[in-house]
């Protein structure tokens, strides 16, 4: 089959799995396996091979991603029952002083968001920003969105997230630079958000009548701060749960980049700085250190675990049915075609890999789904370059901040964060979605700068 006729299968293809998702509201996991389907029809794949090809995707990308994202699920909810959030908030608050209290607080959802999921992370973290917003008597949008900008920009790039592990699966980046690439750049953008939100907010958003009346009625008929904090667990136990594993990671990566193969070291750090092994013990940790603080029973600890599960289900059939798509299109020629004429074009790959990002992510929202979609049409292209572990690992979090920008009104996300800090739609699209979109750009500008200085 012709390249031409290779790359409008393709084309089609993407503008067929965005009108099951948008306009006829498929869920994606089945928009996703049918579209999988009719591209291997479509392109002549032998019937004999398509079911093999599809299972073959399914599981090259679940065999790594089902069990990260599992357990970061799992630690992120007993971070989150425990009341781990609030403790991490109020010393971050203390710590800078109550007239840094945005600073605080975005610090704190940079931290947080390393282990607990953009959407749940938020909502943990809405008490905190309402009892903040009260007290300074603000709306929540003054404190609330740089929290949420800085929180979503950790989940598009920082493992155990399921986007950028499932597509550092699919282009076979490697998790431990990715999350130290990552982590470094969400550090400067966590200033930004602070800088970009104040900026937008240098004029005032009237609050929706809902949440108007939901944040007067706040903290009236709660129970006080003073007997949450003292059930809370500590903030050196919630960052020692979130470092641990971070730690451990950085440690197999410095051991595979500075001591040669074979080495005895290099095996045992490789080993303790696998991603699953440093989730395990971190889940481990938290089971001992929270089930103790807060006097969980063996039962009330597997409760709180088991229900982080059926969440992340979702999330990890619509990782995996990206990476039967990825899969499909590697093995019917389009990724092979795609990538001859990128080439062709002498577009720099890591420009076109965030813009296929972020256009996919305007046009269907999900930031997970772009970042799956783009690696499977790019990792023929990533590699065919004869790229390093590193560069590889800077593409897939080009991609990441690609996936970033431009969150409207067909991104759950948007709803969540507009909803609760009380703005409208227009006002929504032009703070939230701004946001996004800066942050996205310069994430993607500070990721081509650590590129040109590698290259």
């Amino acid at each position: 089959m012709s390249t031409l006729a290779l790359l409008g299968i393709g084309a089609g293809s993407i503008a067929l799995l965005l009108l099951l998702i948008i306009r006829w509201q498929v869920h994606a996991f089945v928009a996703m396996m049918l579209v999988s389907f009719l591209v291997a029809f479509a392109t002549g794949m032998p019937m004999g091979d398509i079911i093999s090809t599809l299972i073959a995707g399914m599981g090259g990308t679940l065999g790594s991603v089902a069990i990260l994202v599992a357990l970061g699920s799992m630690l992120g909810r007993m971070i989150e029952v425990s009341g781990g959030a609030a403790s991490l908030a109020n010393r971050f608050t203390q710590l800078l002083g109550p007239t840094r209290v945005p600073m605080a607080l975005t610090a704190a959802a940079l931290v947080l968001a390393v282990p607990v999921f953009f959407d749940v992370g938020f909502i943990i973290l809405v008490p905190i920003v309402y009892g903040f917003c009260k007290a300074a008597g603000v709306n929540p949008v003054k404190f609330g969105l740089p929290v949420a900008g800085i929180m979503l920009a950790a989940h598009v790039v920082v493992p155990p997230h399921p986007g950028i592990v499932g597509g550092a699966a699919i282009v076979k980046g490697d998790i431990g630079w990715i999350t130290i690439i990552g982590l470094s750049i969400c550090i400067p953008l966590a200033a930004l958000s602070q800088y970009v939100a104040g900026w937008l907010n240098r004029k005032g958003y009237p609050l929706l009548p809902t949440t108007a009346e939901q944040f007067a009625a706040f903290g009236n008929s709660d129970e006080t701060a003073a007997s949450k904090a003292r059930s809370a667990p500590g903030v050196g136990t919630i960052l020692a749960l979130i470092l641990v594993p971070l730690a451990l990671i950085m440690a197999g990566t410095t051991g595979a980049t500075l001591l040669p193969k074979g080495d005895s070291l290099r095996n045992v750090l490789g080993f303790i700085g696998s991603p699953i092994f440093a989730l395990m013990v971190a889940v481990g940790l938290a089971m001992y250190l929270l089930g103790r603080n807060q006097g969980w029973t063996r039962e009330r600890t597997n409760a709180i675990m088991e229900s982080a599960l059926p969440p992340a289900a979702t999330v990890i059939l619509v990782t995996g049915a990206g990476g039967v798509f990825a899969k499909v299109l590697t093995a019917s020629g389009i990724g092979a075609a795609l990538s001859q004429s990128l080439t062709a074009t002498h577009l720099p790959l890591i420009l076109l890999a965030f813009i296929i990002a972020l256009a996919l992510r305007a046009a269907q929202g999900s930031a997970t789904v772009a970042i799956i979609t783009t690696c499977g049409l790019l990792a023929d292209a990533m590699a065919g370059g004869g790229y390093s572990p590193l560069q590889v690992a800077l593409l897939t979090v080009a991609i990441g901040f690609g996936s970033l920008g431009l969150s409207h009104v067909n991104d759950s996300g948007f709803w969540i964060v507009t909803r609760y800090l009380g703005l409208s739609v227009g006002d929504g699209l032009r703070t939230w979605t701004v946001l996004t979109t800066v942050l996205g750009l310069a994430g993607f500008a500070l990721t081509a700068l650590l590129w040109a200085l590698v290259a």
